[in-house]
């Protein structure tokens, strides 16, 4: 997948009005993780493989892990925990 970010950091899907996201990336910066950000309005096909992720819905935030695997408005602490593994 062509998302698929570098180890130790993220890829997260997002809208401009998402306040999940936000807090997220607020988060995110406060403890130096590294990310990458992808609006899915701006970006062709993203909405459409968040769908994918997210059975059918535009779920975001949606975040990609170096491993391939995906969390739907994950925690902090999801992320670093499983940045870790």
């Amino acid at each position: 997948m062509e998302y698929t970010p570098e180890a130790g950091t993220i890829t997260m899907f997002s809208t401009s009005w998402c306040g999940y996201c936000r807090r997220l990336k607020t988060q995110l910066d406060a403890k130096g993780i590294g990310y990458t950000e992808i609006n899915i309005e701006n970006v062709p096909g993203t909405a459409e493989l968040v769908e994918q992720i997210n059975e059918g819905n535009q779920t975001v935030p949606t975040v990609l892990f170096p491993d391939g695997s995906s969390a739907t408005n994950p925690s902090l602490a999801e992320v670093e925990e499983r940045l870790a593994a």
